[in-house]
Formats: C-alpha cells, sequence, structure tokens
C-alpha cells in the first residue's frame, strides 16, 4: 500500500537549508562574511573517535584555531558563537578543553557571555576518577549589540503577585507579566536554569533520536540557543554537523541553516532525518519535558537483593 502523502510540510517553504559533505575550513571560505548570526557546534575532542584522528592537545589546538578564524569572519556583528566542549583525556590526565578554548576566542576578540553546564544522567564511567556527568557550553558573542530574544525564553514567575516592599515602588508588582528572566535560557526544572545548569539527557540508545553518531548533539539543546540567540529568517551555521541536529532545531525554528560535515553517512542520515522531519515523522525530545525518574515500584531501582546479603566491604555476609 503506497504511503500517505503528508497534508503539510512541517517545516516553513521559506526556510532554506544545506548539509554540505566537506571539510570545514575549505567550506568556509566560500561563505560571505557575516552570514550567520549564530554559530553553535560541538568540534570533535581529540579523544581517538572513529572520525577523529588523535594527535597532541597543542597540534589539536592549532588547528582548531585556523577554523575558528573563519568562523568568527562568518559570524554577523550581532552573532553568537556557541562552543560545546567536554575534556581531552591523556594518560588518565584531564585537561577542560573550554579552558584553552577561552584563550583563542580572546585571541580573535570574542566576548564571553555566559560559561554554560549541560549536566547529563547518563556517561561514560570512571574507576580511577569520578565519572563524568557534564560538559560546558561556551557562549560568546562578536560585538555588544547582539540578538537576545528573552521575551522568547521567559519562564513562568513563581511568585507572580509579588509586590516591591520599600521604596519608591512600594505596593507595586516587582515581576514581568511575560514571566521572569530565567538567569540562562527556560524551564525545564527551574533550580537548574537559575543555577545555569542545563539538565538535558544525552542522546544514548534509548533516546528517541538516536542514530548511529556516537556523540549526538540533542535537538532541545541547540533550539534553547537557536530561540535566544536568533531571530526568524536568521542564518545558522554547525561546521561540524554530523547528523544534523543543529539543522533541525534551526529549520523547525523558522530558521535557515548551513550543516557542514566530512562524513558522507552522516550528511545522508542527516538529509534523512530532515525529510522525515518535513513529514511529521522525526521523533524528537520536547524541549519542555521533565526527565525522566524512576517509580520505587520500578524494578531496576530497587536495591537487589544479591547487594543486600553483602557486608560493607563486598564480602558475602556468613549465615
Amino acid at each position: 500500500m503506497k504511503a500517505k502523502e503528508p497534508l503539510f510540510s512541517y517545516i516553513s517553504p521559506s526556510v532554506d537549508y544545506q548539509v554540505i559533505n566537506g571539510d570545514a575550513v575549505s567550506t568556509l571560505q566560500t561563505i560571505d562574511d557575516g552570514k550567520f548570526d549564530l554559530i553553535i557546534t560541538s568540534p570533535p575532542y581529540n579523544i581517538g573517535k572513529s572520525y577523529e584522528t588523535k594527535t597532541t592537545i597543542e597540534n589539536y589546538l592549532e588547528t582548531q584555531e585556523g577554523i575558528i578564524e573563519e568562523l568568527v569572519r562568518v559570524l554577523s556583528d550581532g552573532g553568537s558563537l556557541c562552543w560545546q566542549v567536554g575534556n581531552y583525556v591523556d594518560k588518565g590526565e584531564i585537561f577542560p578543553l573550554d579552558i584553552f578554548y577561552y584563550q583563542i576566542f580572546k585571541k580573535f576578540g570574542l566576548k564571553l557571555r555566559n560559561r554554560i553546564i549541560w549536566h547529563f544522567g547518563h556517561g561514560l564511567h570512571a574507576s580511577n576518577r569520578f565519572s563524568g556527568r557534564y560538559e560546558t557550553i561556551l557562549w560568546f558573542t562578536k560585538t555588544d549589540d547582539y540578538i537576545f530574544n528573552l521575551d522568547d525564553v521567559r519562564v513562568p514567575s513563581k511568585y507572580p503577585g509579588k509586590k516591591h516592599f520599600k521604596g519608591s515602588k512600594r505596593g507595586q508588582l516587582s515581576g514581568n507579566p511575560k514571566g521572569k528572566n530565567p538567569s540562562d535560557i527556560w524551564e525545564i526544572v527551574l533550580r537548574d536554569w537559575e543555577k545555569e545548569l542545563w539538565n538535558i539527557p544525552n542522546v544514548k540508545s534509548n533516546h528517541p533520536e538516536k542514530t548511529e553518531h556516537p556523540c549526538q548533539f540533542p535537538v532541545e539543546l541547540v533550539e534553547r540557543c537557536v530561540l535566544a540567540l536568533t531571530n526568524e529568517h536568521s542564518w545558522v551555521l554547525d561546521p561540524f554537523a554530523g547528523v544534523g541536529s543543529t539543522v533541525i532545531a534551526a529549520i523547525k525554528n523558522n530558521r535557515n541553516a548551513v550543516g557542514i560535515d566530512k562524513d558522507e553517512q552522516y550528511c545522508q542520515t542527516a538529509n534523512n532525518r530532515i525529510e522525515n522531519l518535513k513529514e511529521g515523522r522525526l521523533k524528537t525530545r520536547p524541549i519542555n519535558k521533565p526527565i525522566h525518574t524512576p517509580s520505587k515500584s520500578d524494578k531496576i531501582a530497587q536495591m537487589p537483593t544479591e547487594w543486600l546479603e553483602l557486608d560493607f566491604d563486598g564480602k558475602e555476609r556468613k549465615k
């Protein structure tokens, strides 16, 4: 039976996008100055993934500096650059990449607006140090006059009836009828936004967006930046686009987008995901969905009976 045609497209026909299979630097050199209002990406971490060529941290950063120079050129004067990174690990020693990258971005005159912590509940386990459960997003702007749509990302006030209790405004409502500034972006878990902690699941095996990419961007992580840091019809760029999460987050919110990746299979997956988005078939995690908390009745959340029979030193109790 032939599949039914969708009644309408799930993205605006006025939106322009492109997924480019190619090298980031050489592709960027073909793009006009100041084209993009938002550049958001997660660069290779130099940790030996299948799509990386591991090298010394010095050589790695030198290569990235050449890419960043091109990115700053194609960033608009009112634009933002969001750089999401984790750690480089060498012989068990941690090198926090955001610290190293900060100096590079400052060299090119960018201004840091926020260092956002992206927390996730599941990741690689460690035995000789604490298991890593966060990465960072460095949000830079090119100038002091940058796009920031506060009203688009306000959250409901906890106490909308609160009033000033002293001064010339005593007795007047102290809040904003549109909601409050969440100190970073939106509410998923209110206490997290107020602490600049983004509690968003990373894309693992049971995530609805999971593809073959080992370090996939969650669409909702990008959407927060797209909604706050661009206007409709702005251009968004991801120079390490992977399977297209940034392009998807942009075009579903009526922004134009370019994604670049050197892996042909990832580009094909990205285009397939975009086609599914157009037809309303793409599964994404809603931007305001709370983090799942297992019930005490869930078997997986209960203490195993085998562990109850052990002493604190891990030895089986004598019967």
